[in-house]
């Protein structure tokens, strides 16, 4: 099991918090501190995923639950009339972000906001968040990373211009969050309410022939 950088600072003062408490305090003490290690290393982990080989593959951008498949009018990127997937993260899904297509990053835009619970339908519209739109050459999306009420920072490892392959990482939101995904209406949403996904793994729409 991998471990993204970010999580090596909080599971490092965890784990020496721990066990200073069992040296110098008692046994006892060490337990908060060695859930928290535990934890942060459960938070942080990056497992392998196989990636569909399918061109016309949209994949999920995240472990999560899919919270809304809407049809929505898009005119920050995309253009037109799109279908927009909200995916659900808890605390104890993956939190690493996958790029749901092969593609260039034409778009990047950051947004300070607020931190309210990221299962609220107005979040994409208040909390912080970090949006990239990819473009194929033939088609445009968008994938917005979108902080809950626990996390407190979103990290982007790419930029403008980077090339990203179906299901390669770009990012990560820590502690409870959310994506949203807009695709153009000549994809076909294979996912509904409620539907369990895995980021890189699950396919959340087809490209139509």
């Amino acid at each position: 099991m991998n471990i993204v950088k970010e999580g090596y600072k909080f599971i490092g003062a965890a784990t020496v918090l721990a066990a200073a408490a069992y040296v110098f305090v008692s046994p006892y003490a060490a337990i908060v501190p060695g859930v928290l290690a535990a934890f942060f290393t459960f938070f942080f982990r990056n497992p392998k995923r196989i990636i569909p080989d399918d061109d016309t593959a949209i994949v999920s951008p995240a472990d999560g639950k899919v919270m809304s498949v809407s049809d929505v009018e898009d005119d920050d990127f995309v253009k037109g009339r799109c279908k927009k997937v909200v995916i659900f993260l808890s605390v104890f899904n993956v939190h690493v972000n996958r790029s749901p297509m092969r593609g260039e990053i034409k778009l990047q835009q950051y947004t300070c906001g607020r931190f309210r619970p990221a299962y609220k339908n107005s979040v994409g519209f208040e909390n912080e968040r970090h949006m990239i739109g990819i473009d194929n050459g033939k088609m445009r999306i968008t994938v917005t990373q979108i902080a809950g009420i626990l996390a407190r920072r979103i990290v982007s490892w790419v930029t403008l211009n980077d090339t990203l392959t179906r299901g390669e990482l770009y990012g990560l939101i820590k502690f409870g969050s959310c994506t949203e995904v807009v695709v153009p209406n000549n994809v076909d949403i294979t996912v509904k309410k409620g539907d369990k996904v895995v980021g890189g793994e699950t396919i959340i729409g087809r490209i139509k022939k």
